[in-house]
This record gives structure tokens, sequence and C-alpha cells, in this order.
């Protein structure tokens, strides 16, 4: 019986080869949070060899965490495998307090480490402990921020009243 956990890590990312003939089955590894038990998430099935990029192939054989994490993080990936990854607490905005003497407006830059995606409107009102109507009055962004970005982004916080 399986576990009816949907949580996953990658543990440490491998991939699992499987050569029929002319033609390949690339999976990927992952472990259960809950159970600790192994799965496969199908990346592809009965796939001739010829159709692979030479340096995409050898990554999946290398175990290459850069593929790793790209293939991880593919929409199409988790739909077909139907599973969501969990981002609770996967991210933070390190912002200096703003001081009393602070001239406004204050530029802020965003990077991200991961590709974690997250509403830039989320992550402001929690990093700069703002309400989100506050956010939405006195923040100036060229990005919308009620939609879901992963790339990073520049946004003003302009004075309060």
């Amino acid at each position: 019986m399986d576990c009816p956990s949907e949580s996953a890590t990658t543990a440490e990312g491998r991939f699992r080869i499987n050569a029929n003939g002319k033609l390949l089955d690339v999976w990927l590894l992952v472990r259960c949070v809950s159970c600790a038990r192994t799965s496969k998430l199908s990346v592809y099935e009965r796939t001739p060899v010829g159709s692979f990029d030479p340096a995409e192939l050898d990554g999946y054989h290398a175990n290459d965490p850069e593929l790793v994490a790209s293939t991880l993080l593919d929409p199409l990936l988790a739909r077909r495998n139907r599973f969501t990854l969990d981002w609770t607490e996967a991210w933070r905005l390190d912002a200096p307090s703003a001081g009393l003497g602070e001239k406004w407006p204050v530029q802020v830059e965003v990077v991200f480490e991961d590709p974690v995606p997250v509403r830039p409107e989320r992550l402001i009102a929690q990093g700069l402990g703002l309400s989100r109507n506050e956010v939405r009055r006195r923040i100036k962004c060229d990005i919308p921020l009620r939609r879901t970005t992963s790339a990073g982004f520049t946004f003003t916080v302009m004075a309060g009243d």
C-alpha cells in the first residue's frame, strides 16, 4: 500500500535510467517525507535515444544537481506525476528595518537563491511587517504584485502617511 502523504524530497537527487533496445525510460527518485519510502517520478517513458540532447543525457547519467532541480520544478512533470511542491516557509525577505531618519522612498532589490515561487505582495507584506492593503498603497513595482514570480525584482517603498 502506498503512503497517502503527498510530501516528498529528492534526497540526494538521483535519476534512474532504463534502456529497452533503443528506447529509454528516465525517472527521478524521490523520498517520502512521512514514511521515508522511495518513489519514482516519470521524466521520460519509452523515448528514442536519438531524441535526447547528448548533454542532457550525460546530466541524467551524472545526476547533475541543476538538472535535478530544473526537472523537479517543471510544472508538466508535476502534472503528469500528480504532485505539488510545498513551498511553506521556503522563503523570507531579509530587509533592514527603516530608521527614523531614513529618507523616503527606499528602493529594495529582491534576489532569489533558489527559484521559489512566491507572490511579491505576500513576500513584501511579511518581510516588511505591512498589511497587504498597505503594500498595495505604498509599494511601487514594475512587476504585478499579485502574480507569482520566482525571478528577482526591485520595488520601491514610499513614505507612510
